[in-house]
């Protein structure tokens, strides 16, 4: 599985990191890990899943989280996810 991290400011794409997982792992626990290992290389706290969020994932495959779904306060508009290639079923 790989997912592209991007964040966004003014409609512009700031910065990005994508993270593949070939491990043997759930669908759910490649995303979390994937997503932790991209806050830390972004430099970010993780984000809060909301209702809206879970349901989008599941749905498209993408979400974005706002600066609202963040603790801490961040340099961007929104963090946007989105599974760019699934595991082979």
């Amino acid at each position: 599985m790989k997912i592209w991290f991007k964040t966004w400011k003014n409609s512009k794409l700031q910065r990005d990191v994508t993270i593949e997982d070939t491990s043997d792992e759930t669908r759910t626990h490649k995303v979390m890990n994937a997503l932790g290992e991209a806050c830390r290389t972004l430099d970010l706290s993780r984000p809060i899943w909301l209702d809206r969020n879970i349901q989008d994932f599941k749905e498209t495959g993408k979400t974005r989280f706002t600066a609202d779904s963040f603790i801490e306060d961040v340099p961007f508009d929104y963090l946007e996810i989105e599974v760019i290639e699934e595991d082979e079923k």
